[in-house]
C-alpha cells in the first residue's frame, strides 16, 4: 500500500511512522509512505494557502487551488482521498479493514476551519473521524488513522491471530490479559489460565469480554 499525507505539518509523523510496527512494515515494504506540505502547490509568493471565509468567521479556511492541483499530481488509477475531519464517518474497525484493501491512500489534513466545500464535494471519497473532538489539526487523526488501516494489512502484524482478539473484533471489548509473576502485590493470575485447558480458557475469555463490554460499551452489544 502506498500512502500520501497532505498536511501543513507533515514531520510531526517522522518520529511516529519511524519507529515500531509502522517501521517494520515499511522496511519490508508492505507500506509506502510519502509526506508532502500543501505550500509545494501554493501559487502564492508567500505560499499562503489560507484565506477568511466568505459569511465571516473566527478562522481561516485551507483554499481549493493548493489542495486540487496536489490531488491531481498525486493521484492514481485506484487512489482514495481520505480527508480527516470531525464530521467525517467514525472510524471503526469494519472502515479500518475496509481501507486496509486500497492500493492507494492521500490523507487530506484539514487545519484552522477546515477546508473549502468545493474539494469536499469534488475530490474527496471518504470523510473520516476520529472521535467527537476537536484537534489543533488533522494531522494527528491522519497518525490515528495509518495506525488503525496499517495493523490489517496481510503481514504487518507478527500474529495476525492478536487481531480476533482486540477490543471491537466481533463486536465485543478485549478481554483481560496476564503475564508473569503469577502473583503481584496479592493479586494472583486466574487459575483458568493456568490449567492448560484451551477450550476453558476461551470460554473463560468470552465471558470476560461480554462483562466488560455490558459494563464499559453497552451500546455495542445493541449492534
Amino acid at each position: 500500500m502506498l500512502i500520501d499525507l497532505l498536511s501543513l505539518f507533515p514531520e510531526m509523523l517522522d518520529g511516529f511512522l519511524n519507529t515500531s510496527i509502522i517501521a517494520r512494515a515499511r522496511k519490508r515494504q508492505l507500506l509506502q509512505y510519502r509526506s508532502h506540505n500543501l505550500r509545494q502547490w501554493s501559487s502564492d509568493r508567500h505560499l499562503r494557502v489560507d484565506d477568511r471565509p466568505f459569511g465571516g468567521g473566527a478562522g481561516m479556511v485551507l483554499q481549493p487551488e493548493p489542495i486540487a492541483r496536489a490531488i491531481k499530481d498525486l493521484r492514481q488509477e485506484q487512489t482514495e482521498v481520505v480527508y480527516l475531519c470531525p464530521d467525517g464517518v467514525p472510524l471503526t474497525t469494519a472502515v479500518a479493514r475496509e481501507l486496509a484493501q486500497k492500493q492507494h491512500l492521500i490523507f487530506l489534513s484539514g487545519h484552522y476551519e477546515g477546508i473549502d466545500q468545493r474539494i469536499r464535494e469534488g475530490y474527496v471519497d471518504m470523510e473520516l473521524s476520529i472521535g467527537d473532538y476537536i484537534l489543533t489539526n488533522g494531522t494527528l487523526a491522519a497518525a490515528v488513522a495509518i495506525d488503525v488501516i496499517c495493523r490489517h494489512i496481510p503481514g504487518v502484524l507478527g500474529n495476525n491471530f492478536s487481531l480476533c482478539q482486540d477490543s471491537f473484533s466481533g463486536g465485543l471489548l478485549a478481554s483481560p490479559q496476564y503475564t508473569r509473576p503469577r502473583e503481584f502485590e496479592g493479586m494472583a493470575v486466574p487459575e483458568i489460565l493456568l490449567s492448560g485447558d484451551h477450550r476453558a480458557i476461551e470460554c473463560w475469555r468470552l465471558e470476560r469480554r461480554l462483562e466488560r463490554t455490558r459494563q464499559r460499551r453497552p451500546d455495542l452489544l445493541d449492534k
